[in-house]
């Protein structure tokens, strides 16, 4: 029976970036002298750390050393995810790195932050009073960020990417640097989650730095199923939460 989608899906969200470096798990920077490193960086732009960039030289050996290579590689073309692939595939000879072909597509992108991008707590409290009630109304997959995307937006061109990937990707393996929002809404589709598990993640569940989730396809043709969640393989640095 053809398989109908890839034989083996492999997410990985990106390395510790400069912002989860600053912003340490919190939704704002706590203060002025927090934000100083990376005020003024676009998302798309914002580079690894130092520690960010061997969790990902380390994640690349785990990953070698557990899958062999993969036919295809994404990422969202964001600089810290494609500095995380690059990491990753230090690990490969040249010869298997020249068997992958690696591409970026724009619908994993990180969900878009909105005007409170660079403020800190008390100017987003300021500036968006009514923001948290708000939030606790429509709560964390629904709502969405001034002038930004909710995570059910996110899902709308996840769930895009996906359609292309079963029909492009059939039968392959494929590996996909992304985003903590991201993975979320692909554990969504993927899983079949309902509104209210998507809401947030489980206590203790939130997806590390160069965290790896797989899916393997059935041997029947069946659904992609979870193999695991979350799996790390570095030793550097600190799991942060946040994008």
């Amino acid at each position: 029976m053809d398989l109908q989608r890839p034989a083996l899906l492999v997410l990985v969200r990106h390395a510790e970036s400069a912002r989860n470096q600053a912003k340490k798990g919190s939704v704002y920077f706590a203060d002025d002298a927090a934000r100083q490193v990376v005020r003024g960086v676009p998302d798309h732009l914002v580079e690894l750390t130092e520690d960010g960039h061997k969790q990902a030289v380390q994640t690349g050996q785990g990953i070698r050393a557990r899958f062999g290579t993969f036919d295809y590689v994404y990422t969202s073309g964001y600089t810290r995810t494609e500095q995380t692939a690059e990491g990753i595939l230090s690990a490969y000879s040249p010869a298997e790195r020249a068997r992958m072909r690696c591409k970026s597509d724009l619908f994993i992108r990180e969900r878009d932050p909105g005007f409170a991008y660079d403020m800190t707590t008390a100017e987003a409290e300021a500036a968006f009073p009514w923001l948290n009630e708000y939030w606790q109304t429509f709560g964390g997959f629904m709502a969405r960020p001034p002038g930004g995307e909710s995570l059910a937006d996110v899902t709308g061109r996840v769930h895009t990417f996906l359609n292309g990937l079963f029909q492009d990707r059939a039968g392959q393996r494929v590996m996909i640097v992304t985003h903590g929002g991201a993975l979320r809404c692909f554990r969504f589709l993927l899983e079949g989650w309902s509104y209210s598990q998507a809401q947030r993640w489980p206590e203790g569940q939130a997806p590390a730095n160069c965290g790896v989730t797989t899916y393997r396809c059935a041997g029947d043709g069946g659904p992609l199923q979870l193999e695991d969640y979350n799996q790390v393989y570095w030793t550097v640095g600190s799991a942060a939460d946040g994008i």
